[in-house]
């Protein structure tokens, strides 16, 4: 995941709508199923999918009265702890 990617695409969700990224994921999630994709090609699209889930939880924290900065914030912090254990 990276957080100026999730930045844009909170800011996005904040200019238009949510649905948009909830149709690209399942756009993109259909797009898994190709089999003729290459590993490299499922891994670019997986981080993809990864950054709009990401994107579409800030935007959750944003929702519940958290500043954007600091739901970002929290985001990532809650990303690099479950991957450091």
């Amino acid at each position: 995941m990276k957080l100026p990617v999730i930045k844009h695409l909170t800011q996005f969700i904040e200019e238009n709508d949510e649905d948009f990224v909830i149709e690209t994921i399942e756009t993109l999630e259909a797009l898994t199923e190709v089999p003729s994709l290459k590993d490299e090609e499922l891994d670019v699209i997986g981080e993809l999918i990864s950054n709009l889930y990401g994107a579409l939880e800030v935007n959750k924290l944003i929702k519940e009265g958290t500043p954007k900065k600091e739901a970002l914030n929290q985001f990532m912090s809650r990303v690099l702890s479950s991957i450091d254990t």
